[in-house]
């Protein structure tokens, strides 16, 4: 049986707006961040999709987020954590390594983690969720990098990766026979 994941990022913050490095720390959604929120309430909606259980980061982005969409309970859950950048965090952007294949190690030096250690933990959180028995339909608002390194799991990311995983993307899984399946990414 065929069971699906709305694996969503969360809306834009001021730190993205800032192009500030945002893993384990947290600023709040920007106007346009709640937009985007609403934007995927209205699409759920549109396409008559109602979920059966919620997830979100631990983070107040992801959360916040998850409340614009839905007024249904919801679980938070440390295993959909971004990444951490260690000392990086909340410094600017151009200081982020942009190389997947080096973004394995590159945090490591700054006490933050490896990009294998956040795709095997966004791996086991969502086959977690994913086979417990009453889970059909689930969302799970997530960050753009834990997105990426699960999806990274599944799949070669690159050419999801060239055409962006902006705030807000939803990308739409199949999960059967304990696997994931790629089946299309909503950009706002």
């Amino acid at each position: 049986m065929e069971k699906k994941l709305y694996l969503m990022r969360h809306g834009e913050t001021l730190f993205n707006q800032l192009h500030k490095i945002q893993g384990w720390c947290d600023s709040p959604l920007t106007e346009k961040g709640k937009d985007q929120a609403r934007k995927a309430k209205q699409w759920f909606e549109d396409h008559q999709i109602t979920f059966d259980h919620a997830y979100a980061s631990t983070l107040e982005r992801c959360t916040d987020t998850l409340e614009l969409i839905t007024d249904m309970p919801y679980q938070r859950i440390k295993g959909l954590k971004e990444m951490n950048y260690g000392l990086l965090e909340g410094e600017s952007d151009f200081l982020a390594e942009k190389d997947p294949k080096k973004c394995e190690t590159y945090y490591l030096q700054f006490g933050g983690e490896s990009s294998n250690t956040v795709k095997d933990r966004m791996m086991h959180t969502l086959t977690d969720i994913m086979e417990k028995e009453d889970h059909q339909c689930v969302l799970a608002i997530s960050h753009g990098g834990a997105c990426f390194n699960f999806l990274r799991a599944i799949q070669d990311p690159t050419e999801e990766l060239k055409k962006g995983f902006s705030n807000g993307c939803i990308f739409i899984y199949i999960f059967k026979d304990h696997q994931f399946r790629l089946e299309e990414v909503i950009r706002p």
